[in-house]
């Protein structure tokens, strides 16, 4: 696996322990009796030391060898990243884990909602910081690496991906997919950065009235891509059942008895919402709620089912698992961008790309309402 391992999977406490008691890697090995070359290949885990100089360690620390250098428990204990954007986690982090390229990325499994979190295993625990490596956490595994080097993480906004998920499940193997909630920009952004390994984008280019590849030749200049139709499905005003506002189209949203609940920057809907305040001439500042956001389609729509706000734009199928009132805006295609490399390189892939033409996940996305699966799997360009 190309990511960095603790030898013998043992847990190395010696340079932080040597730091907090004020030491300099040349003080400790005087003391010690061994050179400082030796130390700093020590605490850098390129050799585990044996049993006396280990000894000579604790004894000048005032510690045990056992505080120093711990056996987990024979799970694998491996060098893990954030995601650039990600302020860190706290120790004992229950954290899904993908292996992207050589890195070996770590995301928060309490990111996934209030109610995926209680629902969806962990793969692994954070132990703690890598000293003097922003971004870097050591995590000790709960699955097998292999089980971590099939999994796909995919970013976008689309619940439905959680869905396809369950269906590669079945297929049996390892090979499993991980959805993240993120705004379709945010989800392109992931992907240059190499956090993720799918972008799921719904965004439609307002001159030329195309979905997705103007936007990928603006962020993803130069990067070989592969695109693969997810689904297409309706975009609408989501309105409580029954309709108690009246709401009767998208120029309502003006009314000061309205209150609209918006997505995040980068997100299909926002764009579309903006869109269509410019077309009808309505200032964003008139519109009550306007800036008042939700992080995903669901929590969109919980806003307005719990009376919180009136109406938001999201998709139909959303409307349908709320039982909310729907008026159609405009057909969105929701497409899968994939750098080509992992189409052809990862083990868990092309299972994944297998699973959305197959007549039985596409009747079962059909049954949630608004989706179009008729296209799906299907390769739209391949860079």
């Amino acid at each position: 696996m190309p990511v960095s391992r603790l030898q013998r999977r043992v847990t190395n406490r010696l340079r932080d322990t040597r730091t907090a008691a004020g030491l300099s890697q040349g003080d400790l090995a005087q003391r010690a009796g061994i050179t400082r070359q030796a130390l700093y290949a020590m605490e850098k885990d390129q050799y585990l030391p044996g049993t006396e100089v280990a000894l000579q360690l604790a004894h000048a620390l005032g510690t045990s060898v056992e505080d120093l250098f711990s056996l987990n428990e024979g799970q694998d204990v491996l060098q893990a990243e954030l995601p650039a954007d990600h302020p860190g986690v706290l120790k004992s982090t229950r954290v899904k884990l993908a292996t992207i390229g050589n890195r070996l990325v770590a995301k928060p499994v309490m990111e996934l909602g209030d109610v995926l979190n209680y629902t969806v295993p962990a793969d692994a625990l954070v132990l703690g910081a890598v000293p003097r490596r922003k971004h870097s956490v050591y995590v000790q595994l709960l699955k097998s690496q292999k089980d971590v080097e099939s999994q796909i993480l995919v970013a976008g906004c689309d619940p439905a991906i959680h869905l396809a998920g369950e269906h590669v499940r079945q297929q049996g193997g390892a090979a499993s997919v991980v959805g993240w909630n993120m705004a379709s920009l945010a989800a392109l952004r992931a992907l240059k950065r190499g956090d993720v390994h799918v972008a799921g984008i719904h965004l439609r280019d307002r001159r030329s009235g195309e979905y997705n590849l103007p936007f990928l030749r603006k962020y993803l200049r130069g990067q070989t891509v592969t695109v693969v139709r997810f689904a297409t499905w309706q975009e609408g005003l989501l309105l409580k059942g029954g309709n108690p506002k009246r709401v009767r189209g998208f120029e309502d949203l003006a009314r000061p008895d309205v209150r609209m609940v918006n997505r995040e920057r980068g997100a299909g809907a926002r764009l579309l919402l903006d869109h269509l305040l410019s077309r009808h001439r309505i200032p964003s500042q008139v519109v009550r709620g306007y800036g008042t956001l939700a992080s995903s389609q669901i929590g969109l729509g919980r806003w307005i089912a719990e009376g919180k706000a009136d109406v938001g734009i999201g998709a139909r199928a959303v409307a349908q698992l709320y039982n909310f009132d729907f008026i159609p805006l405009q057909e969105e295609r929701y497409d899968l961008v994939i750098p080509t490399s992992y189409v052809h390189s990862h083990p868990g892939m092309r299972i994944f790309l297998d699973t959305l033409v197959t007549r039985r996940f596409q009747r079962e996305i059909e049954a949630l309402g608004g989706y179009d699966a008729r296209e799906s799997g299907k390769i739209i360009r391949q860079q």
